[in-house]
């Protein structure tokens, strides 16, 4: 829900509310938003389409699955991926040894990122 943090701080601070008043909105406190936008709690369903209300948005949009991507080779399989994703994706191309690393070995690559950032 890291991309949920990130767009629900973001939209709310566009639409100019603290988190006290959207917490009021949708009937949680100051500190379960502030929580929402660090990503260490997470909403019900029913106070995220109460957000999602509030701030005029697609409950989707806030979960950062706005677009459906079909691959390439199998036209019956499809997924919602962000914009984040994609961007992230396009930069990834931009290292072609690294990003084929990433493709043929996903699992050994995310193991020695995690190793690295501890």
């Amino acid at each position: 829900m890291l991309l949920f943090s990130k767009r629900l701080k973001e939209i709310r601070k566009k639409v100019g509310l603290t988190q006290e008043e959207l917490g009021a909105r949708v009937g949680v406190t100051k500190v379960s938003v502030c929580c929402y936008e660090k990503g260490t709690r997470t909403p019900t369903l029913e106070t995220l389409l109460d957000i999602a209300d509030v701030l005029h948005v697609d409950f989707t949009y806030l979960l950062g699955t706005e677009n459906y991507v079909v691959a390439e080779d199998d036209v019956d399989y499809g997924m919602n991926i962000a914009k984040d994703e994609i961007e992230l994706i396009r930069e990834l191309r931009k290292h072609p040894d690294l990003y084929h690393l990433l493709v043929s070995e996903p699992e050994r690559v995310i193991k020695l990122i995690e190793q690295k950032i501890r």
